[in-house]
């Protein structure tokens, strides 16, 4: 049987060692290589192309959002499972708009990590039980991949995208026309409503979600 060439990226050196040994246990499956940042991942897989990369959401220098979004440019043919212990609603569905093709939590069976990769490298769509609940609960509902964050008002929302791209105060009112004390107020509700305590956090969270 053809053994498929995967890539995983892991911030924690002990979780990465930890699932390197035990896929290698698991025919049919070699571990190709590895990375601790997403800047790296990027950097390597695009030059090894495995079948599958494997990928937390959060990483140091390029979240896993940035390297599923990157990959699906510069190495299309490579499948992204995401594994990780991030599973609130922000980051499924920025992930899947990103080009994951799985979404597995940490803690599953080991079984359960092999099944996923062999199906996304076949082409497979696939997710964790409880992932996999709320992607059904949302196909059900009006959209697969709804907006982000709907507890922002559109201005507060342009504000945090924005924000998410890196401008200044003083960027996001001339760009929305807007003086920059009012962009301040507008950034401070959105901080209140995303429970966040300033703007880094928020940054973090928005571009989680593949604003900015």
């Amino acid at each position: 049987m053809t053994q498929l060439k995967a890539f995983i990226v892991e911030d924690s050196p002990v979780i990465r060692e930890n699932l390197v040994a035990a896929l290698e246990e698991m025919a049919p499956i070699d571990v190709v290589g590895t990375a601790g940042n997403g800047r790296e991942a990027v950097r390597t897989v695009v030059s090894l192309r495995p079948d599958v990369l494997v990928l937390d959401i959060q990483m140091p220098e390029l979240d896993g959002v940035g390297v599923a979004r990157e990959l699906a440019r510069a190495a299309p043919g490579v499948a992204v499972l995401v594994l990780t212990m991030f599973d609130d609603d922000d980051s499924v569905f920025a992930a899947l708009r990103a080009g994951a093709a799985g979404y597995v939590l940490k803690g599953a069976a080991q079984d359960e990590i092999v099944r996923a990769i062999s199906a996304v490298a076949s082409g497979e769509a696939i997710f964790g039980p409880g992932v996999a609940r709320r992607v059904l609960t949302q196909l059900g509902g009006r959209s697969a991949t709804p907006e982000p964050f709907p507890e922002l008002t559109a201005r507060e929302r342009e504000v945090l995208e924005l924000l998410a791209a890196g401008l200044t105060t003083a960027a996001i009112g001339s760009r929305l026309g807007l003086a920059p004390k009012t962009v301040t107020n507008h950034a401070s509700a959105v901080f209140a409503k995303l429970h966040v305590e300033g703007r880094a956090q928020a940054v973090e969270r928005a571009r989680r979600a593949g604003l900015g």
